[in-house]
């Protein structure tokens, strides 16, 4: 009998459709083209980008939004350095993602080859220069075993696996390569130490006023409920980092996010802390507001599960490594509980303050004939947009809108700015609506990095995904703006004309809006209650509301200086 061969880029697109992947990114090359296609022909959903840098944004959403692998497919060449920049931000977020780069063959060439090849490209280097792992297949005979061994490789963050071309139209036997079960290796989280339980314990013993903050960590650990129970039993407040908003929403001392996306609520509380408990936040700058986000000098207890995060960018003067639902359960076991009359932020009047705050009462708006203060649209899209929403940020002084505009919990929402770049909000927010199509998503994005990504505009169109584009149109590079305004410098290059983006988006069959009024906002009630196609708001706001965090860098320098 004849044994059966088949091309090997055909056996791997039903091992990726065998693993439980249901959609794939990219943008196809002469050297994936093959490849997903094949992916097509078995079932798997294939989402084509117009730019591979946004293709990466896509699986790097579509991972964060299901936790689960996030493949984007992209050609050798000039498509792996146009994926550079959504490589390395998909390697920053840490989400597991499996980026699939086509390479050029591994065969020995002749000495006269016809040429130049002008795609040579050295991905392998490139990928490593950004501290990108990379697998790469090296015969048709071991692909799929690399495969396999490159996702399971994603439990630990992105990853690169380079496909020469003749390794994937190499035919094989698919019942003789088939990769086999790949072992996994776990890292388990140490236990607390009891020296570190005990010492964390003698500090909050000597509080009166205790704030816990949970980040992103906290969150992934499932740690909510034990840290909500360590709060209560010693009547903390109860904050979150921004990567962690809206984690305790609903309880009646959540003062909300700590440091340079606060509020005015919960600063009344944290500025009154005498001692913080940290749950997986790294206590980076913006959580800190460049020191500043918290009492001077008030002792700080990290807890994590990565020695090397303890007071990696923030001093802490008690480490616990630990999971952070363990570490929260042993901290609560070592304290006795707080009477109510020895709970100072947990009285009547901290409660009624929380519960009644108003967020529009939070800042003074700042509208122009012809503009809207960008914090009163984010007051007021958190009353239009549906309860159940996903929202994603791209980067920029627009981020002012970051406190007012809720959501469901910490799964529900990102800001795409892991490698400081504007531009990458468009791709992962339509991943995440990839992943999540019943669900509205929300990309709230600014003039800038919305010229970077405009043409995904037809991406969304032709692909059928469900998107609100919240377009905060402040005519400049914003940041910018402010940085050179705030240091007495000509500003003019950083400013644009006053464009309306409504018309091109609707040219690709979007309804659209320009608002430039507060009742030209709720108006939209309507449209923004249930939202149906994709939609788009080119929202023109007052560039000379800065971000709170603006003004620190600027304050940060100063106290250097």
């Amino acid at each position: 009998m004849a044994t059966t061969t088949i091309p090997a880029y055909e056996a791997l697109a039903l091992d990726i459709k065998n693993l439980g992947i249901e959609a794939v990114f990219g943008l196809m090359s002469d050297d994936t083209a093959l490849l997903l296609a094949s992916l097509d022909a078995a079932g798997v959903r294939v989402f084509g980008a117009r730019h591979e840098n946004n293709a990466c944004a896509m699986a790097e959403g579509y991972a964060a939004s299901t936790g689960r692998v996030g493949i984007v497919i992209v050609g050798r060449g000039p498509g792996a350095a146009n994926a550079m920049h959504g490589m390395t931000y998909a390697q920053r977020t840490g989400s597991r993602v499996l980026m699939i780069v086509g390479e050029m063959s591994n065969e020995p060439g002749a000495p006269n080859a016809i040429g130049p090849d002008a795609k040579e490209f050295d991905a392998s280097l490139a990928l490593r220069s950004a501290s990108i792992r990379t697998y790469t297949a090296t015969d048709s005979q071991t692909v799929r075993r690399t495969l396999a061994q490159a996702v399971a490789a994603t439990r630990d963050g992105a990853v690169a696996l380079l496909l020469p071309s003749n390794v994937q139209f190499g035919m094989i036997n698919p019942d003789t390569t088939a990769p086999g079960a790949i072992a996994t290796a776990t890292t388990a989280c140490p236990a607390a130490r009891a020296g570190a339980i005990d010492a964390a314990a003698a500090l909050l013993a000597k509080s009166r006023k205790p704030l816990v903050i949970a980040g992103y960590g906290a969150y992934a650990a499932g740690a909510r409920d034990p840290i909500v129970g360590f709060a209560d039993h010693i009547g903390a407040a109860l904050g979150t980092t921004a990567k962690a908003k809206d984690m305790f929403r609903g309880h009646p001392f959540d003062c909300g996010v700590i440091g340079s996306f606060s509020n005015a609520g919960g600063r009344r509380l944290i500025e009154q802390a005498d001692c913080v408990v940290a749950f997986g936040a790294g206590l980076n700058l913006r959580t800190m507001s460049f020191g500043l986000s918290l009492p001077p000098g008030i002792p700080i207890i990290q807890v994590d599960r990565t020695r090397n995060n303890i007071g990696r960018w923030f001093h802490s003067d008690v480490g616990i490594v630990a999971d952070a639902g363990e570490a929260a359960v042993r901290l609560r076991e070592a304290l006795p509980a707080r009477p109510a009359a020895d709970q100072p932020l947990r009285g009547d009047t901290l409660r009624r303050w929380l519960a009644d705050f108003d967020p529009a009462s939070d800042f003074v708006a700042m509208p122009t004939a012809r503009t809207l203060d960008p914090r009163t649209v984010g007051v007021e899209l958190d009353k239009l947009l549906p309860a159940a929403r996903n929202v994603v940020y791209d980067a920029g002084n627009f981020l002012s809108i970051l406190p007012y505009l809720s959501v469901p919990g910490p799964g529900h929402w990102k800001l795409a700015a892991d490698f400081a770049s504007i531009g990458m909000g468009f791709g992962t927010a339509m991943g995440y609506a990839c992943a999540k199509p019943d669900l509205t998503t929300v990309l709230v994005v600014g003039d800038g990095g919305f010229l970077m990504t405009m043409s995904e505009l037809e991406t969304v169109a032709r692909e059928d995904i469900p998107l609100v584009i919240v377009l905060m149109n402040d005519a400049a590079y914003g940041a910018e703006l402010h940085y050179l305004k705030m240091r007495d410098t000509p500003d003019g290059l950083a400013q644009f004309p006053d464009i309306d983006y409504a018309p091109v988006a609707a040219a690709f069959g979007f309804q659209t809006a320009t608002v430039r009024t507060l009742d030209e906002l709720r108006s939209l009630a309507p449209m923004l209650a249930k939202p149906e196609g994709p939609i788009l708001i080119d929202v023109k706001i007052n560039g000379a509301v800065a971000a709170p965090f603006m003004s620190e860098a600027v304050e940060y320098e100063r106290r250097r200086a």
